[in-house]
């Protein structure tokens, strides 16, 4: 039998001593120290995006605009297009040199899930599913199409970079005032009777809302741990983009002994980005929302649109409490308050079509400290 040539093994090959370790090449003959090549081989010709020091790092904070256009574009299928547009927006970040840790909301989808839920229970007699077992899985749906879309997006520009997504819990205190005066509106309208059933049987705080029916009302307390901090730091320390806080987190509570229990909650989801961004120490806070610029005395004669706003600027307006809708605007800015006062030096506010022009400083509303 003819003799086999002996080859030098390749990185990757066997006899590694572990598959999630670089392995090194070999060295030429003049010894010469040579780095080390990533764990994953690189087709030829891709721009790699490692993390490092001197890369800039966001948090991105997408709303629902970036999943649901308008009623008539809801289904599945709808909000995979909707996301492909966001992640090429995204993508053109990264680009540009940024590492991006990402957001988003999760309020219709939620609303499906829960709607699904109670025709089954309704119909086929199944069991309802519980709050935040929908905020869990609508994080790992819509992580699903974000990432996939991102991921295929960043392939097609031959940037070497991947997304994982993170089912992330948010801690929130049990004391925290929303507890006693529940007010978000989740689920279906029922009338007065059903209304009366679940909450003597099922402890619903429920009210009437605009003579259109009953709804279920859950509180929204304020974010005060991620729980899956350190696996986020861990990913974005890879290089990898990590989608994380969904919805504003998973909402859970200290339940004694070390174990966390899930609650019905929702999360604001800019409040958990913020909290995100300060953890990271995030170089941009990015909200990615449904208009181009921040505008004050929205909606009257005197409107203005706002090119930049400082932190004591910020902290006025809202005080001033005419300026920014309390349900769209103002948490937006509020968070953006805390990220600046724990430290963080500049956040914008667009919409996901203009992120590349307001990083240029061409478009967006810039909200420095300074």
């Amino acid at each position: 039998m003819p003799t086999k040539k002996k080859t030098k093994k390749r990185a990757g090959s066997a006899g590694k001593k572990s598959n999630r370790r670089a392995s090194r090449r070999a060295k030429p003959a003049a010894k010469k120290t040579v780095k080390r090549p990533s764990k994953r081989a690189k087709p030829a010709g891709r721009k790699a995006a490692e993390r490092s020091p001197r890369r800039r790092l966001a948090v991105v904070a997408i709303g629902g605009n970036s999943l649901i256009k308008d009623a008539a574009h809801q289904t599945v299928e709808d909000q995979e297009d909707a996301l492909r547009e966001t992640a090429h927006h995204i993508a053109d970040m990264i680009e540009q040199g940024w590492d991006v840790a990402i957001g988003h909301g999760n309020g219709p989808q939620v609303g499906f899930i829960l709607r699904r839920s109670e025709i089954a229970a309704k119909i086929e007699g199944m069991h309802e599913v519980p709050l935040d077992v929908c905020g869990a899985d609508s994080q790992g749906a819509i992580g699903y199409e974000l990432q996939q879309a991102l991921q295929n997006e960043l392939h097609h520009r031959r940037i070497d970079k991947r997304c994982a997504t993170i089912v992330t819990q948010v801690l929130v205190d049990q004391k925290d005032p929303a507890f006693k005066n529940p007010s978000k509106p989740i689920g279906s309208f029922m009338d007065q009777a059903e209304a009366t059933r679940r909450k003597n049987e099922m402890g619903w705080s429920v009210v009437e809302d605009a003579g259109r029916g009953w709804r279920r009302v859950v509180p929204s307390p304020l974010p005060k741990e991620i729980v899956e901090q350190d696996t986020v730091d861990a990913v974005l320390k890879k290089g990898i983009v990590a989608i994380t806080v969904g919805g504003g987190g998973i909402p859970v509570i200290d339940a004694g002994g070390g174990e966390y229990r899930g609650t019905a909650a929702v999360i604001d989801k800019d409040f958990a980005c913020s909290l995100l961004a300060r953890n990271v120490k995030a170089d941009l806070f990015l909200i990615a929302t449904a208009v181009e610029k921040v505008a004050v005395n929205f909606g009257k004669p005197n409107q203005q649109w706002v090119d930049r706003m400082t932190l004591e600027e910020a902290k006025k307006y809202l005080a001033e409490g005419t300026h920014f809708a309390k349900g769209s605007m103002a948490p937006k800015i509020e968070a953006i308050i805390w990220f600046l006062e724990a430290g963080g030096k500049h956040a914008i506010i667009t919409n996901p079509e203009n992120i590349g022009r307001a990083l240029r400083g061409e478009t967006g509303t810039h909200i420095v400290r300074k």
